[in-house]
């Protein structure tokens, strides 16, 4: 299947985003190896410029301005590789890794990430099997599960990560009192970070941050912990 016809430069000013050229290239070359493959295997539902931009990049790029200089960061569930592909793109100073537990998707996106030549680790697994003292910083998760699944895999392993970066659509209210209902947010701290329209709809993305009570600073931040 050939890859859509329109354009990338459009559908990025289209949402006023300003990116250098080599980057504009590398996403493109992602756009095309991914819907190559998207014929075989579904890896993504938005499959031109329009939809990818406003949905994936935008999303991306939200993640990418509440991320530090040189964070270890874990994509997990990547499926096709956002937000963790095109955040390695947008912020070469960071230290991605993917995590994605279906081991067809986790290959065709080791290949993609070769062919693109990041240095970008793809784990067959997942994440929470993943995680170790120390381990990395960050933990960004965009369309893999309700929040109190999420709180419940990663409850146990709080010494690998500083943090949770959770992108959700407007049930995250919701989904925020099932999990206080269930007593996974007593010793947590949930902060929303920004939030901005979903194309095409009324509603809202929202970009959460999840640490520890404990760890959290008198500014209300959480620290970051210097890793190797």
């Amino acid at each position: 299947m050939n890859a859509p016809t329109d354009n990338l430069t459009a559908a990025l000013a289209a949402c006023r985003i300003e990116l250098p050229d080599e980057q504009v290239s590398q996403v493109r070359r992602y756009c095309e190896l991914l819907w190559e493959w998207n014929a075989k295997l579904n890896l993504t539902r938005h499959t031109d410029y329009e939809k990818f931009v406003s949905r994936d990049v935008v999303d991306s790029r939200a993640f990418a301005e509440h991320l530090g200089p040189d964070e270890k960061i874990l994509d997990v569930g990547t499926g096709g590789g956002v937000p963790g592909v095109l955040l390695a793109i947008f912020r070469p100073d960071l230290r991605v890794w993917l995590s994605e537990s279906v081991g067809k998707k986790a290959r065709v996106v080791a290949e993609i990430v070769g062919r693109l030549g990041l240095d970008v680790p793809v784990i067959e697994g997942r994440a929470e099997d993943l995680l170790g003292p120390a381990l990395f910083n960050t933990l960004v998760v965009r369309a893999v599960a309700p929040l109190a699944k999420l709180l419940r895999w990663f409850r146990p392993h709080w010494d690998g990560l500083d943090r949770l970066l959770v992108l959700k659509g407007p049930a995250w209210v919701k989904e925020r009192g099932e999990a206080r209902h269930l007593g996974l947010l007593g010793d947590l701290a949930l902060r929303k970070l920004m939030s901005y329209p979903i194309p095409g709809t009324g509603a809202e993305s929202v970009l959460l941050q999840i640490c520890p009570k404990d760890r959290l600073q008198d500014d209300k931040t959480c620290p970051l912990t210097p890793l190797r």
